[in-house]
């Protein structure tokens, strides 16, 4: 592969860093002292990649404008009650990154986190200039929409044929076909493997860093 591609999009969160558990707690914790019931843990995971108000709206379809305004919140103050390092990177990312990077291949992220949020994040694991271009939820459409994947391509300049998405959720998947650019799934974050292949990958790896023997 690593002659067919020159951009390498990655989804953050279950893909580059450890946080789908804590992710899925957070959403199910935002239901304490409200009328509405604790969704379940997996259908907790099925959200996550969608923007927070599209995964609070599927999570809890009974709430009205006010009541997913209030769980939002709830969801938010819990999240960022946890502070993350460098060490919640999966094993060997960083180092991945560094690799492809000076190797030449553009990087860039498209993720369903907020830009406070995933700000955050790449400051506290100092992968920020790791990346040409990150795009976040709340300033473009949710996953599975394409348009953060072609925001990327047309700030990047390259176009879909030579551009890979890769990601542990269908979200992220369905967004590459949506974007008609190929993708790569893993298993270690929100959906299992056979999910993440009826989405039609190139490949399905148990963790990201699987994929750099394909391109260095």
């Amino acid at each position: 592969m690593k002659n067919r591609f020159d951009l390498i999009i990655f989804d953050w969160d279950g893909t580059l860093i450890d946080s789908i558990d804590w992710i899925a707690r957070c959403l199910q914790n935002a239901s304490n002292d409200t009328r509405h019931a604790m969704p379940d843990y997996q259908a907790a995971k099925d959200v996550i990649g969608l923007s927070i108000e599209r995964a609070i709206e599927a999570l809890f379809p009974a709430a009205n404008a006010d009541e997913v305004l209030d769980l939002v919140n709830r969801y938010e103050t819990a999240y960022f009650s946890k502070k993350i390092s460098r060490d919640d990177l999966f094993s060997g990312i960083y180092e991945m990154l560094e690799t492809l990077n000076q190797a030449g291949f553009k990087l860039a992220v498209a993720t369903g986190k907020t830009r406070e949020g995933l700000d955050e994040a790449l400051d506290a694991t100092n992968t920020r200039d790791l990346f040409c271009l990150t795009r976040c939820a709340d300033e473009t459409k949710s996953k599975p929409h394409p348009l953060m994947l072609e925001e990327i391509m047309a700030y990047t300049k390259i176009s879909p044929e030579r551009t890979l998405m890769v990601g542990d959720s269908t979200h992220d998947l369905q967004m590459a076909l949506n974007a008609g650019i190929a993708s790569i799934g893993v298993a270690s974050g929100a959906h299992n493997p056979k999910q993440l292949q009826d989405c039609q990958p190139l490949h399905c790896f148990l963790q990201t860093t699987e994929l750099l023997p394909h391109f260095i």
